[in-house]
């Protein structure tokens, strides 16, 4: 097997591990953050059973939000987005900063309480890239290279018509092909000119 076929093999690999990982570690951010803004909720008097409606909403909102930007990249639209990004992410960065203050846990535990939303963030962000990148790098393989494509030629080997300038002695010249005849070659005469005006 050549390099060129185990190339998009090992690319393929890199891509899905690279993809699980995000995965995993999106998944364990969304986890803590999650707890963490459930419990800020709670605390807030926001009954037990609708208190994971708060960070689904933050949190959801920071997910969507990082895919429209990047689905959107050369659109206006995507500012609208970017400032929804940012607001989601405040608060998310916020409310797990509260959550580490209220109960108690000293300004360590509020710096701490800043990976987990930071780190779904970017892991999101980072998702979509890849994803993104994923497509336009397999695009031009599933086409296929225009370029290295033979031309729809029906007679590649056929001599084109050509016709040269002939000396002021000789009659002019014309080569055609006889199988792409362009129209039917009539006889020409030429004016010589001679010693006179």
């Amino acid at each position: 097997m050549s390099t060129a076929d185990q190339q998009p093999k090992s690319v393929r690999w890199a891509r899905w591990s690279a993809v699980f990982i995000v995965l995993v570690i999106g998944g364990a951010a969304f986890v803590l953050s999650f707890a963490a803004l459930r419990d800020l909720a709670i605390r807030a008097h926001t009954p037990n059973e609708l208190a994971w409606l708060f960070p689904v909403i933050v949190d959801g909102t920071i997910i969507q939000a990082t895919i429209a930007v990047l689905a959107l990249a050369d659109s206006p639209e995507r500012s609208f987005f970017t400032r929804v990004l940012i607001a989601g992410a405040t608060v998310s960065i916020g409310g797990n900063i509260a959550h580490a203050l209220v109960s108690g846990h000293g300004a360590l535990a509020a710096i701490l309480a800043v990976i987990a939303p930071a780190a779904l963030l970017l892991d999101t962000h980072g998702l979509a890239v890849l994803l993104r990148a994923a497509q336009r790098v397999s695009a031009p393989i599933a086409t296929g290279d225009p370029v290295a494509e033979p031309a729809d030629d029906p007679a590649p080997d056929v001599v084109p018509t050509v016709t040269t300038p002939a000396p002021a002695v000789s009659p002019v010249q014309t080569f055609h092909s006889p199988p792409r005849p362009v129209a039917p070659l009539l006889p020409v005469a030429v004016p010589i000119p001679t010693g006179g005006n």
